[in-house]
């Protein structure tokens, strides 16, 4: 009896380690502490901070397990042992019903938020889902990134009473942060994309130019955040614009080195959390 209730809690804990690590965490924690940081800092109440975290957290979580799910017969084929559903740790059965599960609370919990802020709550995840689905083998790939990221700092302002817009250099610096994201996340995979024939943008670019882009839009996201506001000091504008253009050369020459390590996308995560650290930095 001990022996199989061992087995069944071992069992248990091999697929919550499988779905953890299906749902890409680092974006997903990424994304989400983004999303509750901005929260925080146009002046939402806690509980509305937790609905817009909740709602974030649970879309990221539909968008990394559908991908993984999607993409399990090409990762199996190039041989992805970093892939737990391509490496057979959890059923591509389990993870499809974890992103319908995840959808559907995305769903409503964002409802929750008000008309206004799901629109562009759910605009995030249906652009991540759309990636999923077939964008990203196309020219077009970035556009998900574009538009999706671009909506989220859209959706704390949305919440708040009064459904008031963002100014319009936010959505502006989150499409920038995430078409470089994209080039970051994709540089690493170049090589097993290219024997898969997934052909994004990224791709038919190729490594180099993907690196300038990556480091022009990363860079350029900090800029407008240092010199478009009109309410910011020039120290704070140089400081903005230093810290950011400094992460994306970090980030381009992480990538250049090392073309198969996800560094230049981890470095990309914290340009992130410092953009948003400026954003808050203003609204202050």
């Amino acid at each position: 009896m001990t022996g199989s209730v061992n087995a069944a809690k071992m069992r248990r804990g091999e697929l919550v380690r499988g779905l953890a690590g299906a749902c890409h965490p680092a974006p997903t924690v990424a994304v989400t502490t983004v999303s509750a940081l901005l929260a925080v800092g146009v002046g939402l109440n806690m509980g509305r901070v937790v609905l817009v975290a909740a709602a974030v957290l649970t879309g990221q979580l539909s968008i990394g397990w559908s991908n993984d799910r999607i993409d399990a017969a090409c990762d199996r084929s190039t041989g992805r042992s970093d892939k737990p559903v391509a490496s057979g740790q959890v059923l591509p059965a389990m993870v499809a019903t974890a992103a319908a599960a995840a959808l559907l609370a995305t769903i409503v919990l964002s409802a929750l938020l008000g008309p206004f802020a799901a629109g562009a709550a759910l605009t995030l995840v249906a652009s991540g889902w759309a990636y999923n689905l077939g964008l990203k083998a196309t020219v077009f790939s970035g556009v998900p990134y574009l538009v999706g990221f671009g909506a989220l700092p859209a959706v704390a302002y949305l919440a708040l009473p009064g459904h008031t817009w963002p100014p319009w250099w936010a959505p502006v610096t989150g499409a920038l942060l995430g078409f470089g994201a994209h080039f970051a996340n994709v540089l690493p995979d170049l090589r097993a994309d290219e024997a898969t024939g997934v052909r994004g943008l990224p791709q038919r670019l190729g490594a180099r130019t993907g690196v300038i882009v990556m480091a022009a839009a990363l860079a350029g996201a900090s800029v407008v955040l240092g010199f478009v506001p009109a309410s910011v000091s020039m120290a704070y504008s140089l400081v903005a614009s230093a810290g950011g253009i400094f992460g994306a050369a970090t980030a381009a020459i992480a990538a250049i080195r090392n073309p198969d390590s996800p560094a230049a996308f981890r470095i990309t995560l914290l340009i992130a959390v410092f953009d948003v650290g400026l954003l808050l930095a203003i609204a202050a």
